[in-house]
């Protein structure tokens, strides 16, 4: 897929985003590849971010799949409106990460469209998101449900 000159700037802007508001994030090398309308895709370097077993630390993990709503957020909903929060996630590590990880998720137009619906001045509207998290073979390491939700400014 070709990247438009407004995908760049929304992944240029997510990218000072999390480093801002998640510095965290940002220092373990976690940054945005690829932010569009329904499509999210971070990845991570190894370096910094290894346990004591040689893999990569079950939290960095973890940290890496879950910023994926926030930027889902930003690129699919109004942000001028509406701010996103966690409320839950379920994780399942499937094999150990060896090397730089990246995760993805999607959100269909039905369920986008559902969230505008719902999300309005005074209302809150929930979405969920399933990601992979890879490795640079393409094995799957770990698999996530995020529960997310959407809040209108002020509540």
């Amino acid at each position: 897929m070709t990247e438009t000159p407004q995908d760049a700037e929304l992944l240029n802007s997510m990218n000072l985003m999390l480093e801002q508001l998640i510095p965290r994030a940002h220092q373990m090398g976690i940054h945005f590849t690829e932010l569009r309308r329904g499509y999210v895709r971070a990845a991570m370097p190894f370096e910094g971010n290894g346990n004591h077993f040689g893999t990569v630390y079950a939290g960095v993990i973890f940290t890496l799949a879950e910023v994926l709503g926030g930027a889902m957020s930003f690129s699919s909903f109004d942000s001028s409106t509406h701010y996103p929060l966690i409320r839950g996630m379920q994780i399942s590590y499937l094999k150990p990460g060896r090397g730089a990880l990246t995760a993805s998720t999607s959100l269909d137009d039905a369920t986008i469209e559902r969230v505008l619906a719902e999300a309005g001045p005074d209302r809150k509207a929930a979405f969920e998101l399933h990601a992979e998290v890879v490795d640079e073979a393409g094995v799957v390491v770990a698999t996530t449900v995020g529960d997310y939700q959407i809040r209108p400014f002020g509540s």
